[in-house]
């Protein structure tokens, strides 16, 4: 009897749009303890973010989304990672780290304007998440207390990835093992 192999796994994105936004949406009342407002949804599709929130297949089928938005602080240019999730069936199959892969090269190579690193919440329950967030290279900066309203706990782990030495340009400072 013929051994039969499991066919490769073609993991891709795509940009946000309005024909596709049905699916994030659906996906992300699935994925996320909480509901996005619609001007979430509407900054979402802003063409300004079109490689930071994709929608992620799995052999064409959607599994996950990533969200993130251009922020300044002091005349500085941060990328926030609003969202990041992966249907759970999906999960350990490299399909979350493909997807952030996509989004800290994008903003790597993002020069209007240039972002000197990316941020993000992670429940402090939530060991999974830091864990898979260190291995890509971000860093806990701080807690953000009460930074969760209505579900428990309230605090937040504050991560980044600082994507460019201060002053410099070129190489990042922080990329993940290989």
């Amino acid at each position: 009897m013929a051994s039969k192999t499991r066919p490769a796994e073609r993991i891709t994105t795509s940009a946000l749009t309005t024909n596709n936004l049905g699916t994030v949406r659906k996906l992300n009342s699935v994925l996320f303890p909480i509901k996005y407002s619609e001007k979430f949804y509407k900054d979402i599709l802003s063409p300004d973010v079109e490689e930071f929130c994709r929608l992620t297949y799995l052999n064409d089928i959607p599994v996950g989304t990533i969200c993130c938005r251009v922020e300044e602080v002091d005349g500085v240019s941060k990328l926030y990672l609003a969202t990041m999730g992966v249907l759970a069936p999906y999960r350990s199959r490299s399909i979350g780290s493909k997807s952030l892969q996509h989004v800290l090269d994008a903003a790597r190579a993002h020069t209007k304007p240039r972002i000197s690193s990316i941020y993000l919440h992670v429940q402090v329950s939530n060991l999974a998440a830091r864990r898979f967030y260190e291995r890509h290279g971000f860093q806990e900066c701080g807690t953000a207390k009460d930074y969760y309203k209505k579900i428990e706990p309230r605090d937040a782990w504050v991560l980044e990835v600082k994507l460019h030495p201060t002053g410099e340009s070129g190489e990042s400072e922080a990329r993940p093992p290989a």
